[in-house]
């Protein structure tokens, strides 16, 4: 990864590449990358779908190496859902072997004069490029299955469906997973939208020839991973819970914890919670021959994935997230797993992000455009999103817009973007993330939930405000770190808790760049991170107001703790105090 490959999409004459050494940013990978070439290349107050935005594609520090959970690949651009700097995350093929073609990130510059649609295709020769206008309004199924036609079934695909195209700002990027099936998406804040403005729909990598990246040391790496593997094996959320019922295991707990937004965050408990859960889940995809445990990705060991098949035992869709049954679920009174499945499947081949998709639902269901709990209305309004009609623009571009466009005051945002599963009453710190995070509403920024909840990394009353400001400050800085790295979040767990898990994740980055470096280190990569995006958003006009909830939850009481947003505004301005 000693290398950027930059296209050129406006040039005169169709799109040019050059690679480039690393130069200044040598040294950094995934999101460190990814906002470090925003930050520094990008005029903060451009249009996001403009010639000057960049689309920026990043595998991490370890990707591409026999390091477990090393899949994870970054996008940054600027948002055209917040205006601010993005990074979305996502799991999949495309990190690894991005990595071992030797690339540290491939920039999309410029702008198409017209509407041509490219495809590219990467491999160890080189980069070709290809103007196919028959790929226009494909859905990200058919999308793969004509790469897979053309390029062999041992591709991995980068693309975007119709949403994507459309320009609409809840449009994702697909990345193929070990089944070539686009189901691993870098979801959140538009980034599919950007792509589609570079006139790219789908990148296809073929690493056959290349080999894992080598170590400095193989020894002390090899030793390293083992001890890595270990730790997380042993973790109780990361070896038993995540493998055995996927991200959903969170349902139960958070209903439980009263903190499950239900009905656009009108209450923080589902009655139809035990029938969309993780264990009714896993049992019903067991049930249909699908699968209950499964890896997005080679090298994958916590196996959070799925397989989810219908009611004649034919595949679906994945596994459904956590936060995708709850979008569209909980969120808008659906309590019915074949229709979340069949929502997935929707967002998946259209390419929108299924928490912003099912939060704009969520607000047009308040407005009375379709009733709560009826999944059939919420399948024909995701329709209307893919075929573009003017109500499914509305809904594509997010709950933000739906909200202005149907005069709904409850809209459960942070600078436009939609808040994820947790309602941030109660879980107060998670609440904190979402304020100030640079990304928007996000829960993976500082996921909170982790020591509010789940008493991961110590213990902090998720009701209260105490303490929030400081746990959530820590997990962003580890976060933006993490995200650098190429690893899972989901390590964060083993982690927090376990000292040597920590230290074996500094040992393989050490051994493998013949590096020295220290938790500290790890501190000050984190912090360098949100410094770079801080500094981006503010010369994009963003200031502390833009740090804060809506009104509501500071004033609305959520049942069933009859609680309110209690952290205040001189404790949020606190957050980067660091």
């Amino acid at each position: 990864m000693d290398k950027i490959l930059r296209i050129n999409v406006g040039a005169d004459g169709g799109p040019e590449t050059k690679t480039d050494p690393m130069g200044d940013y040598a040294g950094i990978a995934g999101r460190a990358l990814t906002s470090a070439i925003i930050s520094k290349e990008v005029p903060p107050t451009c249009h996001p779908l403009g010639e000057d935005n960049k689309l920026v594609i990043a595998p991490g520090l370890l990707s591409g190496t026999t390091a477990a959970m090393s899949g994870r690949l970054s996008v940054g651009c600027k948002s055209p859902l917040t205006g601010g700097i993005k990074e979305a995350n996502a799991g999949g093929q495309a990190a690894q072997v991005l990595a071992r073609l030797g690339y540290a990130a491939i920039v999309l510059e410029g702008k198409p004069d017209d509407d041509t649609l490219y495809k590219i295709f990467i491999n160890k020769d080189g980069v070709k490029i290809s103007t196919d206008n028959s790929l226009r309004m494909l859905g990200n199924y058919d999308l793969v299955d004509k790469m897979k036609g053309e390029y062999g079934d041992k591709v991995t695909c980068i693309s975007i469906g119709p949403a994507g195209e459309m320009k609409m700002s809840a449009a994702s990027i697909a990345i193929t997973d070990m089944e070539q099936r686009p189901t691993r998406h870098a979801g959140r804040g538009g980034v599919g939208a950007v792509m589609g403005s570079k006139g790219v729909k789908v990148i296809v990598l073929d690493d056959d020839g290349m080999s894992m990246r080598a170590p400095k040391d193989p020894d002390k790496f090899k030793a390293a991973n083992q001890t890595w593997v270990a730790g997380l094996r042993k973790h109780p959320v990361t070896g038993e819970g995540l493998p055995a019922y996927g991200t959903n295991v969170l349902t139960n707990v958070i209903n439980e914890a009263g903190a499950y937004p239900t009905k656009n965050f009108m209450w923080g408990r589902f009655d139809g919670c035990s029938k969309i859960s993780g264990e009714t889940q896993a049992e019903t995809e067991t049930a249909r021959g699908g699968k209950a445990t499964h890896g997005c990705h080679r090298g994958c060991i916590i196996r959070c994935s799925g397989i989810y098949m219908n009611k004649d035992g034919q595949y679906l869709t994945k596994q459904p997230e956590y936060e995708t049954i709850w979008a569209h679920g909980g969120n808008c009174g659906i309590d019915d797993l074949d229709a979340i499945a069949m929502l997935d499947r929707l967002d998946d081949d259209y390419g929108l992000d299924t928490i912003e998709i099912g939060a704009a639902i969520g607000v047009a269901m308040e407005a009375g455009i379709a009733e709560f709990g009826d999944a059939e209305a919420a399948i024909n309004l995701v329709k209307e999103v893919g075929k573009g009609t003017h109500l499914g623009r509305i809904l594509g571009n997010g709950a933000a817009v739906t909200g202005k466009v149907f005069g709904v005051e409850r809209v459960p945002v942070v600078k436009g973007q939609a808040m994820p599963a947790y309602d941030p009453r109660g879980v107060q710190g998670i609440g904190v993330t979402y304020a100030t995070s640079t990304m928007g509403a996000d829960h993976t920024s500082g996921y909170a939930v982790a020591t509010n909840i789940l008493g991961v990394g110590g213990s902090v009353d998720p009701l209260t405000p105490e303490g929030q400001v400081e746990l959530s400050r820590n997990l962003q800085i580890a976060t933006a770190a993490i995200d650098s790295t190429g690893m899972c979040l989901f390590i964060a767990f083993a982690i927090l808790d376990q000292e040597d898990t920590f230290q074996a994740l500094i040992d393989l980055i050490n051994s493998f760049y013949g590096l020295s470096l220290t938790a500290d280190d790890v501190t000050d990569l984190g912090k360098s991170v949100l410094r770079n995006e801080r500094d981006f958003n503010a010369r994009a006009g963003f200031t502390a107001k833009h740090d804060r909830l809506p009104d509501y939850f500071k004033k609305e009481k959520l049942p069933p703790h009859d609680v309110t947003f209690g952290v205040t505004d001189e404790e949020l301005d606190e957050v980067f105090n660091f």
